[in-house]
């Protein structure tokens, strides 16, 4: 009997344990609506490619946009394609700024073990990011704009009311990793704002050192999975981004940041001197800067003019 109990106590501990790792991935990511195929397999945590998004086989247009965009590409695209129903074969990267901006210089990028060589036709990113690459556009246009947030656990649990508190020892902070992306360097402009330079460097040198903030590669999707999974407990994101998770009701909130400690974002498009389709590239960025277009940007939290 004894060993009976044995058994059966392991095969509880074994489901249990299955029970708390199928949880584990239930905030992952795809959060968009993935296009329908014959074989729909995404398997999280394994088999999972949030940020390439519609026709790698012979694409119409290819766009690559500054990753925390990634909310407005399932409405974007479609609304694209309604207007310009002549380009159906989308293809779309939302990776950060910068890696895109290695990807456009190298010709390449891979990811887990499949190789992309696609050129775009587009690439969007922060004025300053485009404003280095002028070599690279033959026009470029303004057409979104942001602010930072600080994204929190739902119910803020750590009661974190500003920049300030992200210096405090016990509140683990996820940060973009500067080298990687551009909003690491205007959020550490924000510190600087908020509580002078030593606020910057307790946040990106002191907690960075003792592991209390997390520096990420992909902040849009790193940073809103380490607030749900309890592995950090607040976050400067863009506010869109924060917006975004309430909104599809993950648990998360939202702390404000008053202006004279934020900055703001623009947005900027760019058609490629080389891009291998120009007459999409020409539609796409007149579609950017349309009433349509705009909207769809402000319905997921970016402003524009």
């Amino acid at each position: 009997m004894k060993s009976y109990k044995i058994i059966f106590a392991a095969i509880a501990l074994i489901v249990s344990g299955i029970k708390v790792k199928a949880q584990d991935h239930r905030f992952d990511p795809p959060w968009n609506t993935p296009p329908e195929s014959k074989v729909m397999f995404t398997v999280p945590g394994v088999d999972n490619v949030p940020d390439l998004f519609g026709d790698i086989n012979d694409p119409q247009l290819v766009v690559f946009f500054a990753g925390n965009q990634f909310m407005c590409i399932d409405d974007l695209i479609a609304a694209f394609k309604k207007a310009h129903p002549q380009y159906q074969r989308v293809f779309a990267e939302t990776l950060p700024p910068g890696i895109l901006a290695k990807q456009i210089v190298g010709g390449s990028i891979t990811i887990g073990n499949m190789r992309i060589t696609l050129k775009p036709d587009v690439y969007t990113a922060g004025k300053s990011k485009t404003d280095q690459m002028p070599q690279y556009f033959t026009k470029t246009e303004p057409y979104a704009y942001n602010r930072l947030a600080i994204m929190v656990q739902k119910g803020n649990p750590k009661n974190v009311k500003g920049l300030k508190d992200l210096g405090r020892a016990d509140v683990r902070v996820s940060m973009p990793n500067p080298e990687w992306e551009g909003i690491g360097k205007r959020i550490e402009q924000a510190y600087v704002l908020a509580g002078t330079e030593t606020l910057r460097k307790t946040i990106m040198e002191d907690k960075v050192k003792d592991s209390t903030t997390y520096l990420t590669q992909i902040h849009h999707r790193q940073t809103p999975m380490r607030i749900m999974y309890n592995q950090s407990d607040a976050a400067p994101v863009w506010y869109s981004e924060a917006f975004y998770q309430i909104m599809i009701k993950h648990p998360v909130d939202m702390v404000e940041i008053p202006a004279g400690e934020n900055i703001n974002a623009t947005y900027v498009a760019g058609q490629m001197k080389n891009a291998p389709h120009v007459q999409a590239a020409k539609d796409f960025m007149d579609f950017l800067i349309s009433p349509t277009a705009k909207a769809i940007y402000r319905n997921y939290g970016f402003t524009t003019k």
